[in-house]
């Protein structure tokens, strides 16, 4: 094993974190990615005593923390808000309802999970930017290049002074590359970066999943942002050989129907080849967690989990030392 094998707590929030830790250790990890839900971490209320009281229930189970999660709140950034961020945003952020009251307190609350971090000992933060033109995602009515450039502008001047403090205090934001955000494959994760002027604390948080499902080339992500990969989500995804009746676009039906293009399943049930991404993490010189998000509509969570962490482990290797053909040299 190289890496650290991480559970990320998202997906487990209706859980008390306590039982959580309690079943991570059991499951094999060596540490979470705190979600700031549920009770597992409470931007908040974190301040020094609670930071230490966090670390002190991970050292009792022999646990450590690598990142913090923020996608729910740091959603609500640059998005079109509407009733959907209300069932996700906690009370204090969504406020009034105003949706740019709601944008600016969401900002806040990315810097304060920041600066928590910092207090974690930690110098990454996970999340999601949101996204004021995923609406435009397919062009018709015909969209122009000007409406899609004042989107990656909205999210430049709503990011910028978060990263700046993120860049202060020696903490890195890893956007998770998916559908909805402003980066949402390597294209647009591109310009994403274009548009901050490649700021040094911004990158991003490789999950093949949500590449591969949409025909986007997922290692090569990896060796295009070498020195922008922040952090690293294991998680893997099915797609149909065969056509079906249900798109890439998932036809408003829930995941875990048979008849989708595609669905999220646990570690080594699906179609990412795992064993190129090592390689490929290995020949950029990643070193942090690998990051198990473990979401598969068609399996018991905890059994899941469980092979999850044994899978990344078994299929997980370090890089080698050696020049290959230095064995056949002559001693000098």
């Amino acid at each position: 094993m190289a890496r650290p094998v991480t559970l990320f707590t998202g997906q487990w929030a209706d859980l008390d974190i306590e039982i959580l830790c309690q079943k991570a250790k059991e499951f094999g990890y060596d540490g979470l990615e705190l979600a700031c839900w549920g009770n597992h971490f409470e931007v908040n209320k974190a301040n020094d005593a609670y930071c230490q009281a966090r670390k002190a229930l991970l050292d009792k189970y022999n646990l450590k923390v690598y990142a913090l999660s923020t996608h729910l709140v740091s959603q609500a950034v640059c998005d079109n808000i509407d009733d959907r961020h209300k069932s996700i945003l906690p009370d204090y952020i969504w406020g009034d309802g105003d949706p740019e009251g709601i944008r600016q307190r969401a900002a806040e609350e990315v810097i304060a999970t920041g600066h928590a971090a910092k207090r974690m000992g930690l110098d990454t933060v996970v999340g999601f930017t949101g996204s004021s033109i995923w609406h435009l995602l397919y062009s018709f009515p015909p969209v122009s290049e000007e409406m899609i450039e004042k989107g990656y502008q909205d999210f430049a001047r709503r990011w910028r002074p978060i990263l700046n403090e993120f860049q202060k205090i020696g903490v890195k934001f890893a956007l998770e590359v998916h559908p909805s955000e402003i980066a949402f494959d390597t294209a647009s994760a591109e310009r994403a970066l274009k548009a901050l002027n490649n700021h040094p604390a911004f990158g991003f948080n490789f999950d093949p999943s949500h590449l591969g499902y949409q025909g986007v080339d997922y290692v090569d992500f990896l060796y295009k942002f070498s020195d922008r990969v922040f952090h690293v989500h294991m998680k893997d995804v099915y797609w149909r050989e065969s056509p079906g009746t249900v798109g890439v676009f998932g036809g408003h039906v829930t995941f875990g129907d048979p008849r989708r293009y595609w669905n999220f399943r646990s570690l080594g049930h699906g179609c990412i080849n795992f064993e190129e991404i090592i390689r490929a993490l290995n020949a950029i010189g990643y070193k942090g967690p690998l990051s198990v998000e473990w979401e598969d509509s068609g399996m018991d969570r905890e059994h899941g989990a469980a092979e999850a962490c044994e899978f990344v482990k078994s299929t997980d290797f370090k890089p080698s030392d050696l020049v290959f053909d230095a064995a056949f040299e002559k001693k000098k």
